[in-house]
């Protein structure tokens, strides 16, 4: 989480002009630049994947409501299912 701290700030400082005209789109930011918005994750994923491999860089959905997960919670992936549960 340390090394997004710029691109979180970036996302922070134009937040509110991107929902504006963006609302419901997906942000791309890298290295203190808005790269674009994007009309589903996927297509953002893709592009930061292939401008800039392994990152860092950010993805956010523009308006949505920031995602609150207790403490306690703890995300268990198995592999071989493709299932993900929470503990």
């Amino acid at each position: 989480m340390a090394h997004l701290v710029k691109e979180i700030a970036t996302f922070e400082s134009m937040r509110s002009a991107l929902e504006t005209g963006h609302s419901g789109k997906w942000a791309l930011v890298h290295a203190d630049e808005l790269i674009g918005t994007y009309a589903s994750f996927d297509a953002a994923a893709n592009e930061a994947v292939s401008r800039f491999g392994r990152g860092p860089y950010l993805i956010r959905q523009i308006g949505a409501q920031p995602i609150i997960m207790p403490a306690s919670a703890m995300y268990v992936f198995n592999h071989a299912g493709g299932q993900m549960r929470i503990c």
